[in-house]
């Protein structure tokens, strides 16, 4: 593909020849002539004067010095490199496309809703009164429960579950080894110490537009639901515990975890390893860096770190002095010899 025309199709004002092609997209590190890259993160910036690739996206006023033995690098300005780069990629990779039709060894109740369109693969399990909308692609092995209600262009990789009654949008993507509803952590303590079992009864309900990732978990309620906004984005080993809400378009990273009755809000960003306490409240736009523990309610709009979490700003000075504790320890020891030996006098 021309410069030019990927700079059309992108939305990009394009600074090099128009006439050059490219053929693909690589990061910035592994891309070689011939290549579109981009560059989002300053960390980077150095690496403009030294990649292989023949044109790069980036924002508008970042300059690029090249190495003197290296040829000159095409720049497609944009206000949004990453984005951008997203869109380039769709232009040159083309992933699967799958047929309409059930496969044979393909279980699918008599009493279940297949939408048009849709793909069902090999060994999938469809329950009574399932609804699946159209163009749907269950890709093989997947199970649907009985009762479950599923929107138009839902596409469930290998091993991904959907449980009883619960409830999905259009454009729902659950990558290999979801489980949507599984049974919440829900037990009451019997007079001889043993654990009852506590019906979760309630569905696990999932917006448009939401993508969760391998072997994420999604629980159902006890009673109510277990909810999650539209648009969000669950990252690998992701656990929502029972009764929760996410809000729409807010981001959970790799083992983030929320214990039951958790509720977090819209556009948040909680960073790997996060964890909440049960009956908790996040506000909107609620930034929360990894390995945090959030005990009790978060106002939104700030940015959190540490455990338990406080504003980041107050978490870099608290680890600043603790850094400095071997030293503060040290001097109160002499301070404190020093005391005593004023008090023998």
């Amino acid at each position: 593909m021309k410069l030019s025309e990927l700079a059309q199709k992108l939305g990009c004002r394009l600074e090099g020849p128009p006439d050059l092609e490219v053929r693909g997209v690589a990061g910035i590190e592994q891309a070689e002539p011939g290549q579109l890259t981009f560059l989002a993160n300053r960390r980077y910036f150095p690496l403009l004067k030294t990649t292989r690739a023949s044109a790069v996206l980036l924002d508008e006023g970042v300059v690029i010095d090249r190495a003197a033995a290296l040829p000159a690098l095409a720049a497609l300005r944009t206000k949004n490199p990453y984005l951008a780069f997203a869109h380039a990629i769709e232009l040159f990779y083309q992933p699967p496309a799958y047929a309409p039709g059930i496969h044979p060894t393909a279980t699918i109740s008599k009493n279940a809703m297949i939408g048009q369109g849709a793909h069902v693969g090999p060994y999938c399990y469809v329950d009574d009164d399932a609804e699946i909308g159209r163009n749907a692609v269950l890709h093989s092995f997947v199970t649907i429960y009985r009762g479950a209600k599923i929107g138009d262009d839902f596409f469930a990789h290998a091993h991904a579950v959907v449980r009883e009654f619960c409830r999905i949008g259009n454009r729902v993507i659950l990558q290999n080894g979801v489980v949507i509803g599984g049974d919440g952590l829900g037990f009451a303590k019997k007079h001889d110490g043993a654990w009852y079992k506590i019906v979760q009864s309630g569905p696990a309900v999932l917006e448009d537009d939401v993508e969760i990732q391998s072997n994420s978990c999604v629980d159902r309620a006890t009673i109510g639901e277990t909810r999650i906004g539209r648009g969000s984005k669950l990252d690998d080993l992701v656990l929502i515990g029972h009764g929760s809400s996410v809000g729409a378009n807010t981001l959970l990273c790799g083992q983030v975890g929320l214990a039951g009755s958790t509720k977090v809000g819209s556009d948040c960003i909680l960073a790997g390893q996060v964890g909440s306490g049960g009956h908790i409240t996040i506000g909107d736009r609620t930034l929360l860096t990894a390995q945090s523990g959030i005990p009790h309610d978060l106002p939104g709009g700030r940015h959190y770190s540490g455990t338990p979490c406080v504003e980041h700003r107050q978490w870099l000075k608290n680890s600043a002095a603790f850094n400095r504790m071997p030293d503060l320890q040290k001097r109160l020891r002499e301070l404190e010899t020093e005391v005593e030996r004023l008090k023998g006098r």
